[in-house]
């Protein structure tokens, strides 16, 4: 690197000069995955639009249908047809949200990428604040919600627990309460982009990565329309995917309480011996071995279903099938796409 900018004195200074006009008046990507969004698109995307058109000349919004039952592909394609920004993503069938976050990450073609959910609950406003963050040298800034109001108490008390667990004796931090709206830098998106698991949980992509992060807090909005298409359920299910995917933490409690078992039934063992040739007592067999075996027949069970989780991943990865297919694209935005694609 020294030899090259010795000989090349002028490359040093040209790649600063691009880097420093992309921080002064970068492109903006817009990355937004649709399920059943049909009520909301039609008020957020314009939204949308308004907002970055103040911030950049240079802006695209990837809207990601990720096999909507409802009227979104026929909502996309209005908009796309009124607004020249707009790029939409049909996936061939309903992959998940990770996987429609993934589809348009790829997509993606600015210096900066926002992503936002299409249900209006992410404040636009704060974009200005994270691309003056950008700006000052920040890589990455996420936001984290002040508060659950919109969530029941078994949910709170869920993800609680959740992050605890994810986090525990882990070498990389999951923020708790970050979710997916976010801003981040072309570099980051690049990195992303170059990980090559199936199984995704983008929150803990997000902190795998790294990179220079600030966070600042946010209230959610009430959603334009409808319900979330993501409850109690979605959220159970995608915590097992992080945990799976991303942490070791069920082999270590199985692990910990196999431990453990083996320290109590060693106690207990050593109490029926004194209690029998100290006090000469007599110990009931048949219940203490029928209680016991079953005891152990439930923890044995639970390891191997744990077990069976990972080798169950393991091999939907080995198959190395695509995350996402897209079955149309409708726009250009800032760079033309092909027009049915797959990851």
């Amino acid at each position: 690197m020294t030899e090259q900018t010795a000989l090349h004195p002028n490359m040093t200074d040209a790649t600063s000069s691009n880097s420093l006009n992309n921080r002064s008046h970068p492109s903006i990507s817009c990355v937004m995955p649709a399920y059943n969004e049909a009520g909301n698109l039609g008020v957020v995307v314009p939204h949308v639009i308004e907002a970055l058109n103040n911030l950049s000349k240079n802006i695209e919004i990837i809207v990601v249908n990720d096999g909507s039952r409802d009227a979104t592909a026929q909502v996309l394609s209005y908009l796309c047809a009124s607004y020249p920004q707009i790029v939409a993503l049909n996936l061939s069938r309903n992959f998940g949200k990770e996987a429609a976050l993934t589809a348009g990450l790829d997509a993606a073609h600015g210096d900066v990428v926002v992503i936002l959910d299409a249900d209006g609950q992410h404040p636009v406003d704060l974009i200005p604040e994270m691309l003056q963050k950008w700006k000052q040298g920040s890589d990455v800034v996420y936001a984290i919600r002040k508060t659950r109001h919109d969530q029941s108490a078994l949910h709170i008390a869920f993800t609680s627990v959740f992050y605890k667990l994810i986090n525990w004796r882990s070498r990389v931090q999951i923020p708790a309460n970050a979710g997916d709206f976010r801003l981040m830098d072309k570099k980051v998106v690049n990195a992303l982009r170059d990980l090559p698991e199936r199984n995704r949980f983008m929150k803990g992509l997000y902190a795998w990565v790294g990179f220079n992060s600030t966070a600042i807090d946010y209230e959610p909005l009430p959603r334009a329309d409808g319900q979330s298409n993501f409850g109690f359920r979605g959220a159970l299910s995608l915590a097992l995917t992080g945990l799976m995917a991303f942490s070791v933490t069920p082999l270590r409690l199985v692990s910990y309480f196999g431990l453990m078992l083996s320290l109590a039934s060693l106690g207990y063992g050593a109490w029926v011996i004194f209690d029998y040739f100290w006090f000469g007592a007599d110990t009931p067999g048949y219940a203490t071995i029928v209680v016991g075996m079953m005891f152990l027949s439930g923890i044995q069970l639970l390891s191997i279903g744990v077990l069976a989780e990972y080798v169950g991943r393991i091999y939907e990865e080995v198959k190395h099938r695509p995350m996402y297919l897209i079955g149309a694209k409708i726009g250009k935005g800032l760079q033309n796409l092909p027009e049915v694609g797959h990851k």
